[in-house]
């Protein structure tokens, strides 16, 4: 019998050793998350809201400074976590990249994924690209946290789905001038709710107007911007000192969304030209800005 409890008591121990193991092993994996944007309502909510029409043909969208603006609210968000990736969901005709959603499936950390567009100009199986993305991470444990940036009742079993293997979703709505534009079902499901607001917004939405001086000035090459971020970087080094813009340097190669916005002004106004929208132009900017800091350092 002593024998017995004895063998008993080593099993037991060795059974919590393998358990303080495998503790300690998911304290030290780091929590991930990822944001999950559908684009349909993002431009249809954020049009409306900064320009008064979700005519997507009225306005321009800056979709990288906006992508890296969400990012950056993530990392705020969810701090001590890691970016996972940002999904991007459209519509297109027969599921071909129009220009614009090549140029976003080119940004760093970003997957565009396309649902049909019918005649209608209505989005089809968006919402079913959402639900397996989603279910798939949680399953695999890919992500602990999914931000989600929609607002349509059909991704109600989206979030159920990722809920059941032990993900949480977090609802990121857009402001609406009156009312709501996100469905009541999918705020009840959802663990957390955020909106975005005008002020969020304004700097990556503008009405379709080409600005007067484009023309004479000419489009500058990606070697002129990359020099004016550098020009740009030595100068906030100057005024603001080491310490503070050192604070940079973790975020690589994301910008807060202030800072970011700071550069693309001071920019256009050095280059008497607009990098709204020319997301090739606006990477150069940043990477001359990087490669400056990083010099320093």
């Amino acid at each position: 019998m002593n024998e017995d409890l004895t063998a008993l008591h080593a099993r037991i121990d060795r059974t919590n050793e393998l358990l303080q193991r495998m503790l300690a092993e998911v304290a030290k994996t780091p929590s991930t998350h990822a944001i999950f944007v559908d684009a349909g309502y993002l431009y249809a909510a954020a049009g409306r809201l900064v320009t008064g029409t979700e005519d997507r043909r009225a306005f321009d969208l800056d979709a990288e400074g906006l992508i890296d603006a969400l990012i950056d609210r993530a990392r705020t968000v969810f701090a001590d976590s890691r970016l996972l990736r940002v999904y991007w969901y459209d519509g297109a005709r027969r599921r071909i990249h129009t220009a614009e959603q090549q140029t976003i499936a080119e940004l760093p950390d970003v997957k565009v994924r396309l649902g049909n567009l019918n005649a209608n100009n209505q989005q089809k199986g968006v919402d079913s690209l959402i639900r397996t993305d989603l279910e798939s991470l949680a399953r695999y444990r890919a992500i602990s946290d999914a931000a989600l940036l929609g607002g349509d009742e059909d991704l109600v079993s989206a979030v159920e789905a990722a809920q059941g293997y032990g993900a949480r979703v977090h609802l990121w709505g857009i402001e609406a001038p009156e009312g709501r534009n996100q469905a009541e079902p999918l705020l009840w499901e959802v663990d957390s709710q955020r909106t975005l607001d005008l002020d969020f917004f304004k700097p990556y939405v503008s009405r379709r107007t080409a600005p007067a001086y484009e023309a004479a000035a000419g489009r500058p090459t990606r070697e002129d911007v990359r020099f004016v971020g550098a020009q740009i970087a030595a100068k906030w080094l100057a005024a603001r000192g080491r310490d503070t813009l050192v604070e940079l340097l973790p975020g690589h190669p994301y910008l807060p969304g202030s800072v970011d916005q700071d550069l693309l002004v001071e920019a256009e106004g050095m280059l008497q030209y607009s990098l709204r929208g020319q997301a090739d132009l606006r990477r150069a900017l940043r990477d001359g800005f990087w490669d400056h800091l990083q010099a320093q350092y």
